[in-house]
């Protein structure tokens, strides 16, 4: 599988370049890096700050998966610098270059653009301060230690099995449904950010899927946007998958005809996509006749909709054991030893394959939601009832 990344500037890449000596100098003497030897393994955990980037605090998960990371290190003793950087790719490069020039022990890196950062992983390397990549793999460069995920390719197979049993096309065992309709179905696909490594992954889990349904002509996308180009949604935005949603109705969808279930990738754009199709006078809720629709991360907001028959399904990243799994490797480093890996072969990232600790996920429906999510102390039943956490 490939995918289209950004190449970081020649002017990025020159200021990166231009501070290593200053950077690994600084990181040497402070309580984090070690220089080029790496960390220092004998340090009290009191006496080392690890560094955490997000992309984001406007989409929830990035949000929970911050306070997670943070809670988690200081519980192990660690001191914490977590910074947000507001889908800016230039903001995030400039705060884990002043993180490597604060000496931080280790880095924890969610990327917006995963390629984006090169220059900034180069004066880690430089620095001795070992990266864990979190969740978005950074691509293009050596100076990536390690890799927390979930199966991301999973995540495509299992929104599409969701779309599936929405549709009546699988049953309850995600087999082959009996009284499967013969269709043509008419479904319209999305996809994620083309700079996420991730939505590569989902799409291809997905298309995998959906692709034998589609070559048999049980599922026709009228749009014939099937492409993950013409599918995508840059930074996940909610507004603009409500605009292609508008968009696909006005020119494919006039008069009567029926759209019966849409792949979505994500929650924001899962909201976004109901919005444009209530909009549109096609049903409230799933029972009124709303297409299916699948989503991702188990946002509340999302999960009252799937409580009240509106949103389909969506898929929980359980992101406390992420975040766990993120502090295990980056304690493993710092005290001298290899974290474990439970992948050495699927996330090649253009320069290595990094090894990698892939977590499992789980479809969220109707009828399962409160013993995923309420049992298990995620949301309670009240945030559900409210749409809020």
């Amino acid at each position: 599988m490939t995918s289209s990344l950004p190449v970081p500037s020649r002017r990025t890449f020159l200021a990166g370049a231009g501070s290593l000596g200053a950077i690994a100098a600084l990181a040497a003497c402070s309580g984090g890096g070690a220089g080029s030897s790496g960390p220092d393994t004998e340090a009290d955990p009191k006496d080392q700050t690890i560094g955490v980037a997000m992309p984001t605090q406007t989409y929830e998960r990035w949000v929970q998966d911050g306070a997670n990371i943070k809670k988690s290190l200081e519980k192990e003793g660690y001191k914490v610098t977590l910074q947000y950087a507001d889908d800016d790719i230039p903001t995030q490069s400039q705060q884990i270059d002043q993180m490597v020039t604060q000496g931080v022990a280790a880095l924890i890196i969610a990327s917006i653009d995963g390629s984006a950062l090169t220059s900034q992983l180069d004066a880690a390397r430089a620095a001795g301060i070992p990266v864990i990549s979190y969740d978005r793999l950074l691509t293009n460069s050596e100076n990536v230690d390690f890799y927390v995920t979930f199966d991301n390719y999973k995540v495509g197979v299992t929104q599409a099995n969701s779309l599936l049993y929405g549709l009546g096309l699988l049953d309850e065992k995600f087999e082959k449904a009996s009284d499967a309709p013969k269709g043509p179905l008419n479904i319209e696909l999305f996809a994620g950010s083309l700079d996420d490594n991730n939505a590569h992954l989902f799409w291809k889990g997905a298309i995998d899927t959906l692709q034998p349904y589609m070559d048999d002509g049980v599922l026709e996308v009228p749009s014939k946007q099937t492409d993950i180009d013409q599918c995508a949604i840059q930074r996940w935005e909610q507004e603009t998958a409500q605009k292609r949603m508008e968009n696909l109705l006005t020119t494919h969808y006039k008069g009567d005809k029926k759209l019966d279930g849409v792949l979505a990738p994500a929650d924001p754009l899962s909201r976004g996509i109901i919005n444009a199709l209530q909009n549109d006078g096609r049903g409230d809720t799933i029972k009124d006749g709303l297409p299916i629709i699948t989503g991702q991360d188990a946002e509340i907001a999302s999960i009252k909709l799937i409580a009240d028959g509106v949103q389909f399904s969506t898929i929980f990243k359980d992101t406390r054991k992420l975040a766990d799994q993120a502090v295990v490797a980056a304690k493993a480093y710092l005290e001298g030893k290899e974290p474990e890996a439970n992948d050495t072969k699927t996330y090649d990232n253009g320069s290595k394959v990094v090894p990698s600790y892939l977590l499992p996920v789980e479809m969220v429906l109707e009828s399962n939601y409160e013993k995923i999510l309420v049992d298990s102390g995620y949301y309670t039943e009240e945030q559900v009832e409210k749409g809020q956490a």
